[in-house]
């Protein structure tokens, strides 16, 4: 397994690139979170810390062609694991909770492992490391700091109640108290009608 798991981070890293708000920083951060859960609830490794590794190998060809991410990432993991010749009976799996993992993604997570990796893929979204990211992407975008208050509001501030997994669900009450506590001193401090 420690073999395939570095072909998997190598091949991750050579799609994602080291930083950025979608980069393997926060690959290897979700693959923590993942692998911390993951062993709380006694799931399956072999297809939970896979499927953390390659979730957003296609986030590049999201921003470059359009196409959505979790569904090209899951075929794209799906064609790779089979040529370092995974076990093909948890490909399947693996290929599910990538297809699944998105905030926005049309199918819901059934599988733990996939319900896992979805709620840590949100935490990543929350917390210090939420708020560092959020003004990254908006920079990525060419947006604002106010584009980045309001993927704030758009998104994260709904992450919270939409975790799957008990242990999820904590980390995501803590993080989301961090979110609310900058958004409040970010306000007193960007209000132009105080003298």
């Amino acid at each position: 397994m420690e073999t395939s798991l570095e072909q998997i981070r190598t091949y991750a890293r050579s799609r994602l690139g080291e930083a950025g708000s979608h980069g393997m920083d926060h690959t290897e951060r979700v693959t923590r979170l993942c692998r911390m859960i993951g062993q709380r609830e006694g799931v399956d490794m072999d297809i939970l810390i896979p499927a953390a590794l390659l979730h957003d190998i296609a986030r590049p060809l999201e921003k470059e062609q359009g196409l959505p991410h979790e569904e090209e990432g899951a075929r794209m993991a799906e064609d790779f694991l089979a040529s370092i010749h995974y076990n093909p009976h948890l490909i399947p799996e693996i290929c599910s909770a990538i297809r699944t993992h998105r905030f926005r993604s049309h199918e819901q997570p059934v599988s733990l492992e996939s319900r896992i990796l979805s709620d840590a893929d949100k935490l990543d979204a929350l917390g210090a490391v939420g708020i560092a990211r959020t003004f990254m992407r908006a920079a990525e975008h060419s947006g604002s700091m106010d584009d980045a208050v309001l993927h704030f509001h758009d998104k994260l501030l709904k992450l919270k109640d939409r975790m799957y997994t008990d242990a999820g669900g904590k980390i995501a009450s803590k993080r989301h108290a961090v979110l609310e506590t900058f958004l409040k001193e970010l306000a007193e401090e960007t209000d132009t009608s105080l003298p």
